[in-house]
Order: structure tokens, then C-alpha cells, then sequence
């Protein structure tokens, strides 16, 4: 119908400009987290692009969640007010003989919600992982940063050089730390380079001393050198002895049902179901009231959909903690939804009246009254 092709048109109209505003936001906000963690260590000053990327990605099933629910909202609640949808009444039609424009337009992004829900979302976190990882096992060299005390990767060394001339491969007055076996050292060096020898990584310093102390003698030991070598950490090439469980794939947790993994998967579960009940809600409570503003719908969508998605994160940890099953959860929380939100579409469809009409009974007259 012609009807059903311009609410689904509209609708892509508001859901692109949401998506492209809440993106921006997303953006920039993780944008900010980010520098601040590689300001910290956390990751690779270098890879913060990348890391905004993959957080981005991760964030998108709620993104586009929160896009469906505002386009639905928005898009119905503007028919009410300019009395189209008095026509679409009046033509014998009602509420719900929309539900199948709706889903005609959402069905492609509710796919893609499940997709990136159950196959992407892991995969990003599984991509962060490794690179906050990767950074976390580089080695001392790779560690070092002009102008900054840097600590090793085993905590013995403290590192610092004042300017480097070459990338990290040779720089000026340098300085190390290092307490080791019961025993503190403390070397300078006006200058140092990084020489590689076979599978080894020295690091070379020129025109230094060096202070040694051991912990249970007062004795001081002051060498001064010219050429000094001093054996650094290689980059460990190991393999994450830990994988968080949102960084499992959902065929790894299925296949091994834990608490924690059964966790992760009522919320990858619970970003697609509540996808779909957004629609629903969408229709069941749209409207436009003169008597309140036309940001009233707005802030309750906001409310709706912060109370929805604090239910998810609630029960993930109820069910991480064993205090609910998976089941009842999904079936509780999301069928719960539903089922109200078709009961509340139900009572607008039908205009029930849920409030019940008390009659009003005349009071008894005594007969010593009457005479």
C-alpha cells in the first residue's frame, strides 16, 4: 500500500539522522575514554583510532536498538499530531495493522542487531583484548618513552632517557634502576643504543657509573665505565593466558555453560529480544497529548530504554551469581515486555477503559426519618 511505503520511508529518514547523531556522540565519547587509558598505559597511543573503532562496533547493537525505538516513537507520534492517523482510523484501520509495516522496515536491522549481537560484538572485544595485551608484554625497549619513566615488564627495571635520536635505538643521558636478587644498582650514561646479538637485545651505554648496594650491607659499590652492556627483555610472543568471556565466541560459550558464560549469552540474547520488543513498545505508546509538551514521548523513550537496558545489565550478574537460570530470565524479562506492551497495544486498539465505573447509591431513609 501507498500508506505502508511512506511510514517506511519516514521511518528510514528518522532512523538514518538518530543513527548518525548517536554515532557522533558514541564517537566522540569513546574517543575521550580512549586517549585517557592510553594516557595511562592501558593501550598504544598509536592504536587509540583503532581501539575507538572496535569499541564503536561493540556499542553498535545498543546504538541501533536506541535508533528503531526513537524512529518508531518519533515517526507514529508526528501522524497523531498532524491527524494522519485519524484518517488511517477513519478508514476502518487500526493500531495494530501496523505492526506489519513495522517489522517490514525493521526486520533487515533486527538481523543485523542478532549479527553483530552473537558474531561481532565478540570478535571486537576479542580485538581489543589482544591489543591491550600485545602492549601490556612489549618489551623494555619497546617500553622506553623520551622524557618518561617507564617500568619493565617484570617490575625490576625503571627506564629513563632524556631525548633519543633514532626512534628508541639510541638517545641521551640515560638512566636505569634496577633492584634485582637483593640487590640495587643505579646506572647513568650520557649516551646508549640498543646493539642485537644473535636472539639477545643489549642495550650499549657510553661515558656512565654505575652505584651498586646489596640489601644486607652497607657497602657502596661506584664503577665508572666507558662502554657498559646491560642485557634488556625481548617482546613476550605468548598467547593470552586469559580470555575474558565476552571475547568467547557464542559457539565457545554454549559449549561450556558456566555461570559466567550463561551470563554473556542472556546478554547477547537480550540486545536482539529487546530489539524487537522496542518496536512493539514503540507502537503501543505513541500518541500526542496537547496538554504536555512535544518532548514528553522523547523522555520516555529515554526512560523506557534506560530502565530496559539496567534490567539486562542486572540480570546478567543475577545469572553470573546463580540467583536466576537463563530461561526464567529471558522468559521474565523480555516475554514480561512483550506481553505488557501487547496488552497496552490491545487496550488502545479496543479503547478499553480499565477504570471501573462505581455507581453512585442514594442513601436509605428509616421510617422513624420519614415521619
Amino acid at each position: 500500500m501507498l500508506f505502508h511505503s511512506s511510514i517506511r520511508k519516514e521511518l528510514a529518514r528518522s532512523f538514518g539522522a538518530t543513527l548518525v547523531v548517536l554515532v557522533t556522540v558514541v564517537m566522540t565519547m569513546t574517543l575521550i575514554r580512549t586517549l585517557g587509558e592510553a594516557g595511562r598505559g592501558i593501550f598504544n597511543p598509536a592504536d587509540v583510532m583503532i581501539i575507538m573503532g572496535y569499541t564503536v562496533l561493540s556499542d553498535m547493537p545498543t546504538i541501533l536498538s536506541m535508533c528503531l525505538f526513537l524512529a518508531v516513537l518519533t515517526v507514529l507520534t508526528r501522524m497523531f499530531r498532524d491527524s494522519e492517523m485519524v484518517i488511517w482510523f477513519g478508514s476502518g484501520r487500526g493500531l495494530t495493522s501496523l505492526i506489519k509495516p513495522l517489522f517490514r522496515f525493521a526486520w533487515p536491522i533486527l538481523v543485523v542487531i542478532a549479527a553483530l549481537s552473537f558474531l561481532i560484538l565478540p570478535w571486537a572485544f576479542s580485538r581489543i583484548e589482544d591489543m591491550r595485551d600485545r602492549y601490556e608484554k612489549r618489551g623494555d625497549i619497546a617500553r622506553i618513552e623520551p622524557g618518561q619513566f617507564q617500568e619493565s615488564s617484570n617490575g625490576e627495571r625503571v627506564f629513563f632517557i632524556e631525548k633519543d635520536t633514532n626512534g628508541t635505538q639510541a638517545g641521551n643521558n640515560v638512566f636505569i634502576a634496577q633492584h634485582k636478587n637483593d640487590k640495587e644498582s643505579i646506572t647513568s650514561a650520557r649516551r646508549g643504543r640498543v646493539e642485537i646479538t644473535s636472539s639477545d637485545k643489549f642495550l650499549i651505554l657510553e661515558n656512565g657509573q654505575r652505584l651498586e648496594k646489596a640489601s644486607h650491607k652497607p657497602d657502596l659499590t661506584v664503577a665508572v665505565f666507558r662502554i657498559y652492556g646491560a642485557k634488556v627483555d625481548a617482546d613476550d610472543q605468548s598467547a593470552r593466558s586469559f580470555v575474558p568471556s565476552r571475547a568467547k565466541s557464542t559457539l565457545d560459550l554454549l559449549q561450556n555453560p558456566t555461570s559466567a558464560h550463561l551470563a554473556e549469552i542472556s546478554w547477547r540474547a537480550g540486545l536482539a529480544l529487546a530489539a524487537v520488543n522496542f518496536v512493539v513498545i514503540g507502537l503501543a505508546t505513541a500518541g500526542v497529548n496537547p496538554r504536555v509538551g512535544r518532548t514528553a514521548n522523547l523522555g520516555f523513550a529515554f526512560m523506557a530504554f534506560i530502565v530496559y537496558f539496567n534490567l539486562l545489565i542486572l540480570g546478567k550478574t543475577w545469572v553470573e551469581t546463580g540467583q536466576v537460570q537463563l530461561g526464567a530470565y529471558l522468559l521474565v524479562l523480555h516475554g514480561g515486555a512483550l506481553s505488557v506492551a501487547l496488552l497496552w497495544l490491545a487496550k488502545r486498539h479496543n479503547n478499553w477503559a480499565f477504570l471501573r465505573r462505581h455507581k453512585l447509591h442514594e442513601p436509605k431513609v428509616s421510617s422513624k426519618d420519614s415521619a
